[in-house]
């Protein structure tokens, strides 16, 4: 560190220079850059050499995009998500994401920063099955030490939202799995994240319940004024994005939604 520089908390450190230098107070509200993503790369040591799953990406998303990633399996489009939520480490460069320089957490804090600041969903959706799908939907809340009465309260609601009040008593096996991933999406909602990460969110379900799933995510994300990151393979639902990003061949490109 230069001397006479300040200790930056990495829970929530200084702005990067990139996401203020040219806008006016005003346009730093409006546009608050959420991710910003410098020259990233992940790269695998095999016992064949050196496998390049992506070098050289840089883009942002800003406060209320809805973006889809796209691209073919085994582009790295889950990867990417894992290194944003800091379940994975990237080989090279930086990442800014709801405040928090990535790099700088150690696994206490990059577990505080997934509770806090990510809410994610799985393309398989990891209900405990054991519990209610309202118990499922507390769990994140119960795990930042919110009381059990506070925590479900506000499962319910959240239960409500993805229209499954009447299913709070429900375990998992006793759902379908359009219902089981709407659980989900409750349960990453409940924690009031800053940016929502969907990996293949619609997957597993059939084309007319993938519908009704995606639209649900529409309708939050506009209704809560989310940020959301949406990985699919599904074309038709990424052209409902206000942004697409083609992960291809260790590159990313932004295309028109229209043009997917």
């Amino acid at each position: 560190m230069e001397s006479g520089a300040a200790e930056i908390d990495p829970l929530n450190p200084a702005v990067p220079p990139a996401w203020s230098a040219a806008l006016s107070p005003r346009d730093q509200v409006e546009h608050q850059t959420v991710v910003e993503v410098r020259d990233l790369a992940k790269v695998y040591v095999t016992g064949r050499g050196r496998l390049v799953l992506f070098e050289n990406l840089t883009f942002s998303v800003n406060q209320g995009e809805m973006l889809a990633i796209v691209g073919q399996s085994g582009a790295g489009k889950s990867t990417l998500l894992h290194i944003l939520a800091a379940l994975d480490t990237p080989s090279a460069g930086e990442v800014y994401c709801a405040s928090s320089q990535l790099r700088l957490l150690n696994p206490r804090q990059a577990a505080t920063f997934r509770n806090r600041e990510i809410g994610y969903v799985w393309q398989f959706h990891y209900l405990l099955p054991e519990f209610t799908a309202v118990e499922n939907v507390a769990m994140p809340l119960l795990a930042r030490g919110e009381s059990k009465a506070s925590a479900l309260k506000s499962a319910e609601h959240w239960l409500e939202e993805v229209e499954l009040a009447d299913r709070a008593t429900h375990r998992a096996g006793e759902l379908s799995g359009g219902e089981q991933q709407r659980v989900s999406l409750a349960r990453a909602l409940v924690t009031g994240p800053k940016l929502l990460l969907a990996d293949e969110p619609t997957g597993d379900l059939d084309g007319r319940t993938a519908d009704v799933v995606f639209s649900l995510i529409e309708q939050l994300h506009h209704n809560h004024g989310l940020t959301s990151l949406i990985v699919t393979h599904n074309l038709g639902l990424a052209r409902r994005c206000s942004r697409v990003l083609r992960l291809e061949k260790g590159r990313m490109d932004e295309v028109a939604p229209q043009s997917v």
